[in-house]
């Protein structure tokens, strides 16, 4: 194995490391290969903290003519000839490209040879140029070997596999179709794509064939149930879902080829390809991320297709990656009743020819006429609930305020401090009870949409990041697993699988550093969702001087324009200004200039003490909100076991806010039944719901 060296640790320490294949949902235990276990570790985003900066396209430049390499200038890579070919005494038999076989991120700096298969960090390529190290000018293999126990699990279902258009039951093989809309799908369509079925599984079995279709990397399995009158499909991997990188389809294309559509899903280049002819890709994680792993294996396109999908989600991925692609020469296909995505769109007869050329480029100058954003004010017109974003599943009176999660926007947090009286200084907030807290409910505000699917980065400045997975872990098991630890490592692989990730900052950063950390994350991991708690502690203790508001101003004004250029929602956790026992929190409470509540698009306060209910008892207030308009406040019911906020049952009483003439908050009873208190809907929309429990039986998505 070819290892690089760096600063004396292989490279391989640096990376992190393959996970056992988790994916066993849905397949016989004849397949298991045993209990799930995990022996890597998620990765964490570097601290900035050593003087490492992020290289940008001009430094690449630079440094490769300083060296005198030769390099072209791509779409989204950089090519240039590759110092691993001759090492490895690889050569391309054509002579065509093995000259200029090595492709260099733009933005990250990391290297792929298509030839030889190194990759590595922009450090690495230094090294290996300047001869540092002992195993310099070799990097590491992409395309070496898997685990033994991945690589045997793989040969194992694939051999088991039946070729889709050859099963010998005429029923089964029907039942296969109808339930994976296959119908119109050939025989020679499924031969050229290598489509098998699994009968024990009841799943189709997709290949991930090494570049060339040498070899088998891996598989990914697609399950069908039925639900109500659609199916839902579930999919497995193996390897595990983050190191999964196969396009679909690309053995069939060839270096001629400059035209490509890209779909979500394996069945949708099917059927594109089917009736098209053009070449056609399936991305390995759908609309939930393109890995820039991926890119150089997109470089020869001159033009790139992005038919994704059927609803907004698909269509706000659509336009994410073709920033990442290069949108000059990127066309996306509007979703619509015309234009479903291209398994539908051929089952129903539609020419998806015509629907390709319909596709609208990415790229447009800076000022728009309104006949290039009428489809998009008809798309939010026609589908409201998707254009108010995603809905959360804990907070259902949430979604009746602020009806869902958008991403381009700003969202400020703020909340009483724990304990009975705030007896610090504003960046000096008092400790308080595990679980009760600010950062528990926004913890668990976060972790319900990252469940479903949003790609989420966590700053955590206060706490560290061992004590706040702890508790998202307790929150995303429901329950406390200090009292039965022979179920961590099930939930923990669980968990693991989310799309979360964590900045590894503490204490005070230079806002920068932290800006640098989320267009990065942004750019590698399609960071949907960031979570800064909070701001003081990232400001610092000391920045105590007159201007500490222009400061704090400035720092809002840049996550500002960060949600809007990057289309990511930012959470932003700021701690209130010092009021008096008697007052409660208003939008005029958040500390600094009036600057955060003016330049958020939501302000929620998490309230608390000022109405007389008992310990645990809370309720948040949608102070603002930009999309609708809609505010209020609805009660929450703290749980310690699984530090959790709820919305308490009917018989409870509910709440309503009543200011006397001396502008104190009490409570008073309804003249109904005994300790019922009047419900008034434009304060208090609290209804009844339980605790949400995900099905311990499958993970959370």
């Amino acid at each position: 194995m070819w290892v690089l060296l760096r600063g004396g640790y292989p490279l391989r320490m640096l990376l992190p490391l393959r996970a056992e294949w988790m994916g066993r949902r849905g397949l016989p235990r004849s397949l298991a290969p045993g209990p799930p276990r995990r022996r890597y570790r998620k990765e964490a985003l570097p601290a900035l903290e050593v003087p490492v900066l992020p290289v940008t396209a001009t430094e690449i430049r630079q440094y490769l003519r300083a060296h005198g390499i030769p390099f072209q200038d791509g779409h989204s890579c950089l090519r240039a000839p590759s110092p691993f070919v001759k090492a490895l005494e690889l050569k391309d038999q054509s002579g065509a490209t093995a000259s200029f076989s090595l492709f260099i991120d733009k933005t990250t700096g990391r290297f792929l040879c298509m030839t030889s298969l190194a990759e590595g960090s922009w450090e690495d390529f230094q090294a290996s140029v300047e001869g540092r190290g002992d195993g310099a000018r070799e990097g590491i293999l992409l395309g070496e070997a898997p685990e033994a126990e991945d690589s045997e699990e793989v040969r194992r279902i694939w051999d088991r596999a039946v070729p889709l258009w050859e099963l010998p039951e005429p029923v089964e093989g029907q039942l296969a179709r109808v339930m994976f809309g296959l119908t119109k799908v050939t025989d020679d369509t499924l031969r050229r794509f290598n489509v098998r079925y699994l009968w024990s599984a009841r799943s189709l079995v997709f290949p991930w064939l090494s570049p060339g279709g040498l070899g088998l990397r891996g598989l990914k399995l697609l399950g069908a149930e039925g639900q109500g009158d659609g199916v839902q499909y579930k999919e497995t991997t193996i390897p595990r879902p983050g190191v999964y990188y196969n396009l679909f389809g690309l053995p069939l294309i060839s270096r001629r080829d400059v035209e490509v559509v890209l779909t979500s899903r394996e069945l949708d280049s099917l059927a594109l390809n089917q009736a098209t002819g053009l070449p056609t890709l399936a991305l390995p994680r759908g609309i939930a991320c393109l890995p820039p792993a991926l890119l150089p294996y997109l470089e020869q396109f001159r033009r790139i297709v992005l038919w994704l999908g059927d609803d907004l989600r698909s269509w706000e991925a659509a336009k994410l990656f073709a920033r990442k692609l290069n949108p000059k020469r990127c066309s996306l296909v509007r979703p619509g009743d015309q234009q479903p995505r291209p398994l539908e769109a051929l089952n129903r007869g539609l020419n998806l020819s015509r629907i390709l050329r319909t596709a609208l480029p990415a790229w447009h100058k800076s000022i728009v006429s309104f006949r290039q954003l009428r489809e998009e004010v008809l798309g939010e017109l026609s589908n409201v609930e998707q254009a108010a974003g995603i809905r959360w599943n804990r907070f259902p009176d949430l979604n009746r305020l602020l009806k869902g999660h958008r991403k381009g926007e700003l969202t400020v947090f703020t909340g009483e401090p724990l304990g009975n009286h705030y007896l610090g200084s504003v960046f000096n907030p008092p400790a308080g009870p595990t679980g009760s807290g600010k950062t528990t409910f926004i913890s668990e505000y976060a972790l319900d949409l990252c469940t479903q699917g949003v790609n989420t980065l966590w700053g955590s400045f206060e706490i560290s990041n061992v004590r706040l997975a702890r508790v998202m872990l307790t929150q995303f098991a429901v329950g406390r697993l200090e009292e039965q630890l022979d179920k961590y490592d099930e939930w923990a692989d669980r968990f693991e699988d989310l799309p979360l990730y964590f900045m590894t900052f503490h204490g005070q950063q230079s806002i920068r550093t932290v800006i640098d950390t989320m267009q990065h994350a942004v750019y590698v991991y399609d960071i949907c969702h960031v979570v800064i708690d909070n701001l003081q502690f990232m400001m610092g203790h000391e920045q105590l001087s007159t201007d500490r508001i222009a400061a704090q101003d400035y720092i809002v004004g840049a996550f500002r324009k960060f949600a809007t250029d990057n289309s990511c929602h930012v959470t932003l956790v700021i701690h209130p200004r010092k009021e008096d026992d008697d007052k409660e929190l208003q939008t005029a409470s958040i500390f600094g200039s009036a600057k955060a509540s003016q330049e958020a698009d939501n302000v929620l306060i998490l309230q608390d003490r000022k109405l007389v209910t008992g310990p645990g008892k809370r309720y948040l207030q949608v102070s603002k909100n930009r999309f609708d308009g809609d505010v209020g406040v609805f009660p929450l019911e703290f749980n310690k076991s699984s530090l959790t906020f709820s919305i308490p049952p009917k018989s409870k009483a509910r709440l309503k806010k009543v200011k006397d003439d001396n502008g104190l908050v009490t409570k008073k009873p309804s003249s109904g039944k005994k300790g019922a208190v009047p419900q008034n809907s434009e304060t208090c929309l609290g209804q009844s719901h339980h605790p949400y429990q995900p099905d311990v039986s499958k993970p959370s998505r």
